[in-house]
């Protein structure tokens, strides 16, 4: 019996998540996974309505550093008792565009949050659910906002409009992010083009869902006699 695999796909806005997480969902649904793609906030009702409010910046007072975690974490207790579990339970493979790693990021390298609140109100809001595997998509600051506002027709949200400073204590906790946790993150180049990009995160991905599924299938078989 397969179980679930949970993949989340991390990085600065304009590195390429949304195409990478799309590219993937399609390659695992042809070669015959179960496929749950999801984002983080959204992907429930309730989910999509925080997602609204964290990107509107018609607030005359926006959320405060504080609300606008608890907003985040209220999304993700939803995604996943929803969502994400169920879909684990079923064998399914859940790709995520942004989890716990963004939180962390955003929410103690851009705001300043302690990691150990962040840590401990994940640990309520998902049940301490972390993802088997994680992509990393690596793009400098700059190069991530040059490309978002290549061709944009709509202004930047709440969170896009954030300071090049702010942006860039971001990408150096996702830094250290991928340092505390090398079995988990696979660290790519944003830089490159997304063909090469979709190769290594295919190859990365089928690498680490095969393990992973030896590996049960040997605890469940149990020791040798």
């Amino acid at each position: 019996m397969n179980r679930g695999f949970f993949i989340s796909i991390e990085g600065l806005d304009g590195a390429g998540k949304s195409t990478q997480h799309a590219l993937l969902a399609k390659h695992l649904a042809e070669n015959g996974e179960k496929v749950l793609p999801l984002r983080e906030p959204g992907a429930t009702d309730v989910g999509e309505k925080i997602r609204a409010i964290l990107k509107d910046k018609t607030f005359q007072h926006p959320p405060a550093a504080e609300v606008e975690l608890l907003l985040f974490l209220a999304s993700r207790a939803q995604l996943v008792r929803e969502r994400i579990m169920p879909a684990l339970q079923s064998g399914y493979v859940v790709l995520c565009d942004r989890f716990i790693d963004s939180t962390i990021a955003y929410q103690c390298g851009g705001r300043g949050i302690s990691s150990k609140s962040i840590s401990a109100l994940h640990r309520f809001a998902s049940g301490g659910l972390v993802p088997d595997l994680t992509i990393l998509l690596d793009l400098a600051p700059e190069e991530g906002f040059r490309r978002i506002n290549i061709g944009r027709k709509t202004a930047l949200d709440r969170i896009e409009e954030q300071s090049m400073d702010f942006f860039r204590r971001v990408h150096k906790s996702y830094g250290r992010i991928a340092i505390k946790n090398p079995q988990r993150v696979v660290v790519l180049d944003g830089s490159l083009p997304p063909d090469s990009i979709g190769e290594k995160v295919r190859t990365t991905v089928c690498e680490r869902i095969y393990r992973f599924r030896n590996d049960v299938n040997r605890s469940m078989r149990g020791p040798a006699i």
